[in-house]
């Protein structure tokens, strides 16, 4: 199926502005109608998602951009595109590893915080 630019913006929770963006940072390249419209298809959404799921997991644009690239260029890159995630995947569990001590912090201070009010509550009785 093929989508204007429009139903693909609904499609895909993007704005017509951040797809055009998107298309002059070569991060997608629809196909052109003979008017020159764009058409995206069902490829188009699936690589939308994944793009926003490397958005969303903090990877730069510029990283994705050269992971578009690679992309682009076909098959002959995908242990380039492989080695890029596998990169991107121990930064992230880096990440996760910090925020799992952030989260143990917080809750520390929380239980403190709790045990604190209940005495107190405990001693004003």
């Amino acid at each position: 199926m093929n989508y204007t630019i429009g139903e693909f913006s609904t499609l895909t929770n993007l704005g017509i502005h951040t797809l055009r963006y998107y298309e002059k940072e070569k991060l997608i390249s629809p196909e052109r109608k003979e008017n020159g419209r764009r058409l995206y298809s069902e490829n188009d959404v699936s690589w939308i998602q994944f793009i926003k799921r490397l958005k969303d997991t903090g990877m730069p644009i510029k990283e994705i951009q050269k992971y578009a690239t690679f992309r682009a260029i076909g098959d002959s890159t995908l242990t380039d595109r492989m080695e890029m995630l596998i990169k991107h995947r121990a930064a992230l569990n880096e990440e996760i590893v910090k925020l799992q001590e952030h989260l143990e912090k917080l809750d520390s201070k929380i239980d403190y915080y709790q045990a604190e009010i209940e005495k107190n509550a405990q001693t004003e009785k």
